[in-house]
């Protein structure tokens, strides 16, 4: 959902005493991300008044954008996006403007650092989940560490007021509900994947996320792919097939579990555009995946208790022959990059455009199936890596045609 850009061809500025609108600079700082608005390329809007403070910048919004609980992407670098149509206000002293070249570099430097960080706390998570599932064979349990942890960080957050917190209405939940059993989900069979298979078998296999988001969303959405799109899925279902008949740890439980992670994941991303509300009411994503969090940990805690039970304790640890200072450090930690890595995730997406943050994602499942062969010395054969490879094309592939659109029939 793309937000609507109106162009002026020149800059408009609107000023009480013009005198002291050339001595005033204008704060970046000083508004708040959904006050930092822009028009347009080049054309800008200042409004300007003056009080006993000094000057005070009026921020002027107006929403023509289309949105959900998961709001668009901004393509305007670092700063936040609105509701749709944006201003950026500036000062038309030649002093008071920033030069677009350090700017522009600030902002790089920044990505920069988040596409790092993103990978980091993926690689990361990766490595102590699967040493915990591996010593420990409960994901349900391991399932509600992660979420516990990114409640209390969550919580943390909003009590110190790192992050503004949401006030949310009853039918706000109401239509998240689903969105956090659907990730509860995901990530319950993520874990028992990892618990089953090796890291890099269980990423080849999540390589499939865009056939059932395609599938979903012409079943559910009526968004039916273009031939462009189709054809870049044959060499993803091509490559894990390939990928699975020649994989060393192959089982059909760690299969399916992946299978059943794309699934439900996607299933995600098709609720989040079926469950629509006003747009006064939409959430950001960083806001919507906290609380989501919080709601899986709440449907995660009984599950466990009625199926599992009480196994993470030191005494049955102990008895069970675990290393028990070992296993809660590599849990806390594989669940602070859990939390770390999705956090990042959400920010990046504020920066860029969903087909940057896609081919980024694309690159993100090559670096950890790479890196997880190397740590973990997983045997893989040529043929395995082979399809591995093509699996992974066939995704970078479908990232860069799914924004192509069909020629409109002209009458």
């Amino acid at each position: 959902m793309q937000g609507a850009a109106i162009s002026f061809p020149a800059p408009l500025s609107v000023s009480a005493n013009p005198r002291k609108l050339a001595a005033a600079r204008f704060n970046p700082l000083s508004l708040c991300p959904s006050e930092r608005l822009r028009f347009g390329d080049g054309a800008s809007l200042s409004f300007s008044s003056t009080s006993s403070s000094g000057p005070y910048l009026s921020p002027i919004g107006c929403s023509l954008k289309q949105s959900g609980w998961i709001s668009g992407p901004n393509h305007g670098g670092s700063e936040a996006e609105s509701d749709g149509v944006v201003v950026r206000a500036t000062a038309e002293t030649p002093g008071a403007a920033e030069n677009p070249k350090s700017k522009g570099f600030a902002d790089t430097l920044v990505l920069g650092t988040l596409f790092g960080l993103w990978y980091l706390f993926n690689i990361y998570f990766n490595i102590y989940n699967k040493q915990v599932l591996k010593a420990f064979h409960y994901p349900l349990t391991v399932t509600l560490v992660q979420f516990a942890v990114g409640t209390v960080l969550v919580t943390l957050m909003w009590t110190l007021n790192l992050y503004k917190r949401p006030k949310i209405s009853g039918a706000q939940l109401a239509a998240i509900l689903p969105l956090a059993v659907v990730h509860t989900l995901g990530n319950l069979f993520t874990n028992m994947s990892l618990g089953k298979v090796s890291v890099s078998f269980t990423h080849t296999i999540k390589a499939m996320e865009p056939f059932f988001s395609v599938v979903l969303s012409a079943m559910f959405l009526g968004e039916f792919p273009t031939i462009w799109v189709v054809s870049s899925l044959l060499p993803v279902v091509g490559g894990v097939g390939l990928a699975s008949m020649t994989e060393a740890s192959f089982n059909w439980a760690g299969f399916w579990s992946a299978m059943a992670s794309n699934l439900t994941n996607q299933s995600r991303n098709v609720l989040s555009k079926k469950f629509m509300v006003k747009k006064e009411e939409s959430l950001d994503n960083i806001t919507l995946f906290s609380i989501i969090t919080i709601m899986s940990f709440i449907l995660t805690a009984p599950a466990v208790l009625f199926v599992e039970g009480v196994k993470f304790t030191p005494s049955y640890l102990q008895a069970a022959g675990v290393n028990v200072k070992q296993i809660y450090t590599l849990s806390l930690l594989a669940a602070l990059c859990f939390h770390a890595y999705q956090q990042v995730s959400y920010m990046i997406l504020q920066r860029v455009s969903p087909v940057t943050h896609s081919v980024g994602n694309c690159v993100k499942r090559v670096v950890v199936i790479v890196t997880s062969v190397l740590f973990f010395r997983t045997p893989v054969s040529p043929i395995n890596s082979l399809g591995t490879g093509i699996a992974l094309a066939g995704v970078f592939l479908y990232s860069r045609v799914k924004g192509i659109k069909p020629k409109s029939k002209t009458a």
